[in-house]
């Protein structure tokens, strides 16, 4: 942690919206989930009252855990699309971040929203690339480097070049021939303005573009070449819950460098919002978006087709974009049924601030348009403020992302942490129950003691983490057998297709070739993988659970039917590395170097073979080893886990009576009723069924 040496003590000057009361409007499909979050919070504190000191601790965690939840939303989009002014609106923080078109958005910025904070909590954290990602932007010249160097395209890779030499010498220019000393370091701030992040989260640069001797942009963009990550902390009392929304690149930086960012929290968000322009809704140019969310199921995709207020007859021309959107995602392979919204972030930004008055002549009279289209459909009523707001769009994301809030990862969190609390009250059942059957006159001591319980765990953790493991193996093997064969078969089939098109129009013509032939055969290899994963898991995880409860069952002396709930299994990330930008993909004068340097049918065959190997190698590497790997830690971690919660709980109840400790009796004889121990496990229990 480091704060940037001489930074002035700042105070937040961040521009509140007058407004900010219209961001309540959207999130009425929450209800439902935060209902049940209340209600097993409540719940949670009654466990806590009744059990012993380890039954308060579990309690507490739960419920921190219920607290901590935060449910993120990454926002990808094309150049130009309005993106971060969408952003800047969700947030309800007019000019927060920078988005004009030149500064860019060069950062993945998380905006952490939370309406419990504190009002001065504003908080800002900003982190650089390591050594190792910098070296290989400056010595391969990142994704986009790489691919020229493989391709050949002698003219693309002097390009990339001449760019990181520039970037090189600006970045010297701003931070001090020293500066890769800040490499793999972060600054944080106790408080942000825009013109901080600024310095951080925007480039500011075109490499082909003259000095720039304005003295305002001076500072800006400061750290944004070397900056790979923003993570930004306000307070917003209009929301219902914490909210992380992810601004993103998206896949149009210079060397392709933060695609890998944008990837990564892709699969690592459950929600995915894609904003278009209503001026160029997918067009030609935007297939690399198209794939960016082709591994994605359509119900965690939102598309939102921003600047509206733009188009010269809405009403006519939205139904005609919608359609076309449609057939290109049918097309190309998208989420063909993702959920379509239309709106305008200048709307809901002039909404926000009080300005409607400051609207142009032409976004007016497109508002007038549409507003008369949406009024015909029924859908209007309220202010004329509060009419501007629900046509801008804003309020039919919000509930979007919150029906899918809480029917996807909210759901799982009020599942995962209602099975805990359940386990934590049959427990609690399983020790009064115990008392209660006794006759009062000794304390009743359990037939396995403390170490007695901790040998049997023991052997049921190593017993079904190492059953975990071999069916893991088992199956990445055959997983790894199927990925192997797809890309071979699209190797050969690739070639194939070159020899044929040169036997049949000669050198002449240039052939092009798609590459979503094996991103389908790869998707379809992951998928069946994880299908099988899931089944697999479930019943390791149940037999570990049924094992748990046996151990119950022998030391408290319980002879009905006796159950533990097993872990939920961990999701499968969606494969979105098979989704990266590959040779394959780009067309332009590159390509057609790399074709007209080749002479000879074998020639060709051989270079092509050998680069689209090359370039598809690290997409099999990865999903291979980084994404598998991460899969199996998530699932070890919720086995781990789920026995840990077990042990502590066994173990504690096996002490009373050992080193002048109190007995079970002392503990849950007075305290914990049958009555009041019947209501939590039908509360646990009501929930976790909704939840399933």
């Amino acid at each position: 942690m480091n704060d940037e040496s001489g930074a002035p003590e700042m105070r937040s000057v961040i521009a509140e919206a007058k407004n900010a009361h219209l961001l309540k409007s959207g999130f009425g499909k929450l209800a439902g989930f935060l209902e049940k979050s209340r209600e097993l919070d409540a719940v949670l504190g009654e466990l806590a009252e009744i059990g012993d000191e380890t039954t308060r601790g579990s309690a507490e965690r739960l419920r921190q855990q219920l607290s901590a939840f935060e449910p993120s939303i990454t926002m990808i989009g094309q150049v130009k699309s309005g993106k971060t002014s969408l952003v800047n609106a969700m947030i309800g923080r007019p000019g927060l971040l920078p988005a004009d078109v030149n500064p860019w958005t060069s950062v993945v910025t998380s905006l952490h929203l939370d309406p419990e904070a504190p009002r001065a909590a504003n908080g800002a954290t900003f982190r650089f690339f390591d050594d190792e990602e910098w070296s290989r932007l400056v010595e391969k010249g990142g994704r986009l480097g790489e691919l020229a160097s493989r391709a050949g395209a002698d003219e693309e890779l002097e390009k990339v070049h001449r760019q990181i030499e520039a970037m090189r010498e600006k970045t010297r220019n701003r931070l001090g021939r020293r500066f890769e000393m800040l490499l793999g370091q972060e600054h944080e701030y106790s408080s942000f303005d825009e013109d901080l992040i600024e310095r951080y989260v925007c480039l500011g640069d075109d490499f082909d573009a003259e000095e720039d001797d304005d003295p305002a942009s001076a500072h800006q963009g400061r750290f944004a070449d070397i900056t790979k990550s923003a993570d930004l902390h306000l307070r917003r009392a209009e929301l219902p819950l914490k909210l992380c929304v992810r601004d993103t690149p998206g896949v149009n930086d210079t060397f392709m460098m933060r695609e890998q960012i944008t990837i990564r929290s892709i699969r690592e968000s459950r929600i995915c919002v894609v904003v278009l322009s209503a001026h160029q809704a997918l067009s030609s140019v935007d297939m690399a978006l198209i794939r960016l969310i082709s591994s994605i199921k359509s119900r965690e995709v939102v598309i939102f087709v921003n600047r509206i207020d733009e188009l010269a007859d809405p009403a006519k021309q939205i139904p005609e974009i919608r359609d076309a959107i449609r057939q290109t995602l049918k097309k190309h392979e998208g989420p063909a049924d993702a959920q379509i919204i239309f709106g305008s972030a200048y709307w809901a930004l002039n909404a926000l601030s009080g300005s409607l008055g400051a609207l142009t002549r032409e976004s007016a009279e497109a508002l007038l348009n549409w507003a008369e289209s949406v009024l015909r459909n029924g859908e209007l009523n309220g202010s004329p403020l509060e009419t501007v707001w629900h046509i801008s769009g804003l309020p039919a994301l919000f509930s979007a992302l919150s029906e899918r809030i809480s029917e996807s990862v909210g759901q799982e969190m009020i599942d995962r942490v209602a099975r805990s609390a359940g386990n934590l009250t049959k427990g609690v059942q399983a020790a009064s129950e115990f008392v209660a059957a006794g006759d009062g006159n000794a304390p009743r001591i359990l037939h396995l003691d403390k170490a007695a319980l901790n040998a049997e765990l023991d052997r049921i953790e190593a017993r079904s983490l190492d059953r975990l493991a071999q069916e893991f193996d088992t199956m990445v093997a055959g997983y790894h057998n199927r990925l192997d064969r797809a890309h071979a078969n699209f190797l050969e089939r690739a070639t194939a297709s070159l020899i044929g098109h040169l036997e049949k129009h000669g050198e002449e013509k240039i052939w092009s070739y798609e590459p979503t032939g094996l991103r389908l055969l790869l998707r379809s290899a992951y998928q069946v993988f994880g299908t099988k994963l899931q089944r697999c898991t479930k019943t390791v995880f149940g037999d570990a659970a049924s094992d748990v409860a046996d151990l119950y069952r022998r030391a408290f002396e319980i002879e009905d039917e006796f159950k533990i709930a097993p872990p939920g299994t961990p999701r499968i990330p969606p494969p979105v590395s098979i989704d990266q930008t590959i040779a394959l993909d780009i067309r332009g004068n590159w390509w057609r170097s790399w074709w007209q340097r080749r002479r000879g049918y074998q020639a060709y065959a051989e270079a092509f073979y050998k680069m689209i190997k090359a370039e598809t190698d690290p997409m099999l590497v990865d999903l291979k080893s980084a994404h598998i790997e991460a899969v199996r830690n998530d699932l070890t971690a919720a086995l781990k886990d789920f026995l840990s919660e077990q042990r502590s709980m066994l173990t504690s109840l096996g002490e009373p009576g050992e080193g002048g400790r109190a007995s079970l009796e002392e503990i849950f004889g007075g305290r914990a009723t049958k009555e009041r121990l019947d209501a939590i496990r039908g509360t646990m229990d009501s929930l976790t069924c909704n939840a399933a």
